[in-house]
């Protein structure tokens, strides 16, 4: 049975809402959070490539998605090779791979013939827009994700915590952080239809800065990632189509007021705990 196109983007939203936060669990634990929206603007740069590509090459058929997950994959182990360049200064990584992305992206764009409605489903996401074939992409995604990041937990959580225990422990830190690497990029090339390149970054870190302020383990950020990031997905969906507005947008919108109310829920019990002493 072939599913509705509104049905086609919940199971992947619902998919993306999943992944997005367990992936932005350990980035916030490594502090990289960032490299989220740089991978983001350097997928944008594989999209533009694909569809300028699509519009120049008639005897093949391309599909942004898939050119989009190679330029973030691309730019997630420049960004890593960065981070050991500049071991000190390894912020830097993430704004210089983000604004090389944002120009490029720019330069294509401007040499290509799609008009701004195509353009605006890839940066600010529209569920209506996944397509069969985006929807076995991402389902594929999301499997591989989850089956690399339950094999190699142990690995990744040790590597963010303590580098140098894990390399103690005979762990391979570049194989882990290839590997990781390899998670980010097809994260953030999953989540492109229906969040956005633009807003995928915080669907990436939102959810998870809400977990963390109720989280008492990894474990429980983890959890509280994932149920909030489901929330947000699921109320942006259902508000972005009977509105009729941007999904993305209406999805990381959900997502700060969630994170919102948590951090007023939380300073008023402080309040109350602090006039009860």
């Amino acid at each position: 049975m072939e599913l509705s196109f509104i049905e086609r983007g919940i199971v992947a939203a619902v998919l993306i809402g999943f992944i997005a936060p367990m992936i932005g669990s350990i980035l916030a634990v490594r502090r990289a959070s960032i490299i989220s929206d740089s991978l983001s603007h350097v997928t944008l740069t594989g999209i533009s490539a694909g569809v300028l590509l699509g519009q120049t090459v008639n005897f093949i058929e391309i599909n942004p998605l898939y050119t989009g997950f190679v330029f973030s994959l691309i730019g997630s182990l420049i960004i890593e090779k960065l981070r050991q360049t500049y071991y000190h200064f390894q912020e830097l990584a993430a704004p210089i791979i983000l604004s090389a992305g944002v120009g490029i992206s720019a330069v294509i764009m401007s040499a290509s013939r799609t008009g701004y409605s195509d353009w605006y489903d890839y940066l600010f996401g529209s569920i209506v827009s996944v397509t069969g074939e985006d929807l076995v992409f991402i389902i594929s995604t999301a499997l591989a994700v989850i089956i690399i990041f339950l094999l190699l937990y142990k690995e990744f959580v040790s590597v963010s915590f303590d580098q140098e225990h894990a390399k103690v422990s005979g762990i391979s830190i570049k194989w882990i952080n290839f590997l990781f690497s390899l998670l980010v990029a097809l994260v953030i090339s999953m989540s492109m239809k229906v969040v956005g390149v633009l807003l995928v970054g915080a669907l990436v870190s939102l959810p998870v800065a809400a977990a963390l302020q109720v989280a008492k383990s990894f474990k429980q950020l983890l959890l509280w990632g994932i149920i909030l990031g489901e929330a947000a997905v699921l109320a942006g969906v259902y508000f972005s189509y009977h509105f009729d507005i941007a999904t993305g947008g209406m999805i990381v919108v959900t997502s700060s007021f969630l994170l919102l109310i948590i951090l007023i829920q939380k300073n008023f019990r402080y309040a109350f705990d602090g006039r009860k002493r």
